[in-house]
């Protein structure tokens, strides 16, 4: 398997993710902007969010990928599959108590997401209605989350990563064809995250059948694998659960500031997750079932060598993303969200909300690529531990950022604290001699360096004064942002390629065993 072709795969997949994503958040803008209904929607959405990070693509992920791709490895397909529908079913039964429990208690846990808006009349019970109908989100992305653990430990990279265009779609029909017929419309949006989860775990099922992956109902909570599983999510729990009070904190303090700002910052949380998600997710799904291979194996050179690879990758993409997102901070909001109630001063406190996330975008990604090599060696106390450490320095720097920086602040914070984190990380992994940085670093940083600095020049030039995108119409912001963003695109690649660069050099192949055939066809 070519793991530098499996990464555009996954990378192309997340693309239309996150192309469709950013049409979701441009409607949204234009539709609702980012005042106090707005708001109540992104408080609400946020706790489901943050319980998906806990239970799917975090804690849970983090634990069983290494786990089922052992078994896969060693114990054969009815072993794994029993596996697969042991957690599948534990799943479905604790997240259904859950989701039952979250829709009861939604009144008290809005004061929990975002105590201020008892500030405003009428803003807790919105988002107490949108906070019900949102909630069951948690049940059908965590189950759609085991469904892509299973696919990606089978080198099934595509559906997984394709998964989420189907969210946006639901919120985009919501957002046209629901909220002129629902009162008050912004409940529209709520309904096209429960449509969009339904849609998600739907699609898993096909692909899940054809591998005979499909899960069974079996109750088993004592089952060897099944305890292992929630052995190693205890430490896992406590690192992504770390990381999203964080994220609760920063809501809280954003919503001291005052209406409008939770919208921005989550504005331009979208535009950072387009890099983020292309990168870092990208990578490190390849990384993490291989890595896990090599490590159970124990070939230490070969698993070296593929961080090597990986962090390679990140730096020759994520250093020039970084740089652009920065400078291109007001362009893109511009061009994507000031419509319809998004105004000028909408996207001027966007764009501040994006320079700060933009500093810390090389150690987010790098975080994606640096703590798989921890997971797949089932050693998931490291990273949580760091985690910990990181979320207590986002949040002391963000209450004293945002004194000076207001919303910037809290998105600056978040940054330094990724920064932190990736580089111990690193530390940690060089210590550890897991990772040993193979030769010609050097050589090659500078040449990523010489490249980004043509490339920002060329950014300068071409974007010319912030006044112009601003006062510009729809057709010229996007033609001026395209021509842009090829200009740069070609001069960094040009660069490089006249530096050396060739894309065969990141072309890395992996010897991948076959998978053990199903039992019916051993029959």
């Amino acid at each position: 398997m070519n793991l530098l072709k499996a990464v555009f795969t996954v990378s192309g997949m997340t693309l239309a993710s996150r192309v469709t994503g950013l049409v979701r958040e441009s409607l949204k803008a234009a539709v609702f902007g980012a005042g106090a209904s707005m708001d109540a929607f992104e408080a609400a959405f946020r706790l489901p969010n943050l319980l998906r990070r806990l239970f799917a693509e975090g804690a849970f992920s983090q634990a069983f990928v290494p786990i089922l791709a052992e078994y896969r490895r060693t114990r054969g397909h009815d072993d794994t599959r029993d596996l697969v529908s042991r957690m599948a079913t534990l799943m479905a039964v604790v997240l259904l108590a859950v989701t039952v429990l979250g829709i009861l208690a939604a009144p008290w846990l809005v004061y929990l997401l975002a105590g201020a808006f008892a500030r405003e009349p009428g803003k807790v019970a919105l988002t107490t209605d949108l906070l019900r109908v949102v909630f069951p989100y948690i049940l059908f992305i965590s189950l759609t989350s085991l469904a892509g653990g299973v696919l990606n430990v089978h080198r099934r990279f595509a559906i997984p990563a394709f998964t989420p265009v189907l969210l946006n779609l639901a919120i985009i029909a919501a957002t046209l064809f629901l909220a002129p017929h629902v009162d008050p419309p912004i409940m529209a949006l709520a309904w096209g995250v429960f449509g969009g989860g339904i849609a998600q775990l739907a699609l898993q099922i096909a692909p899940l059948a054809k591998l005979a992956m499909l899960p069974r109902p079996r109750f088993d909570w004592r089952d060897e694998g099944v305890r292992r599983v929630l052995v190693a999510m205890a430490p896992a729990i406590l690192g992504v659960s770390a990381a999203q009070v964080s994220i609760l904190i920063n809501t809280q303090l954003a919503a001291l500031l005052g209406d409008g700002r939770i919208s921005w910052i989550t504005y331009a949380d979208r535009l950072m997750e387009f890099p983020t998600a292309l990168l870092g997710v990208a990578v490190g799904t390849v990384l993490l079932p291989t890595l896990a291979r090599h490590g159970g194996e124990g070939d230490e050179t070969q698993y070296s060598a593929l961080l090597d690879w990986g962090l390679r990758l990140t730096v020759l993409l994520a250093v020039p993303a970084a740089v652009a997102l920065w400078l291109l901070a007001l362009p893109l909001v511009s061009t994507l969200y000031q419509y319809g109630r998004f105004g000028a001063s909408d996207a001027l406190a966007t764009r501040a909300a994006l320079i700060g996330y933009s500093v810390g975008l090389l150690g987010i990604v790098a975080v994606k690529i640096l703590a798989p090599g921890f997971y797949a060696r089932q050693d998931l106390k490291t990273p949580v531990r760091i985690a910990i450490v990181a979320v207590g320095v986002s949040t002391t720097l963000g209450f004293l950022l945002m004194q000076v920086l207001g919303h910037a602040g809290l998105t600056l914070a978040t940054s330094l604290a990724a920064i932190f984190n990736a580089t111990t990380l690193f530390v940690l992994l060089k210590r550890r001699r897991l990772y040993v940085p193979a030769r010609g670093w050097g050589t090659f940083a500078a040449k990523v360096v010489v490249a980004t600095g043509v490339l920002a020049a060329v950014i300068v030039v071409l974007a010319g004064p912030a006044a112009a995108w601003l006062q510009s119409g729809l057709v010229e912001r996007v033609a001026r942002l395209v021509l842009v963003v090829v200009a740069g695109a070609c001069a960094y690649f040009g660069v490089l390629w006249l530096l050396g660069f060739r894309p065969r050099d990141f072309s890395r192949r992996e010897n991948v065993p076959a998978p053990a055939p199903p039992a019916d066809a051993e029959a």
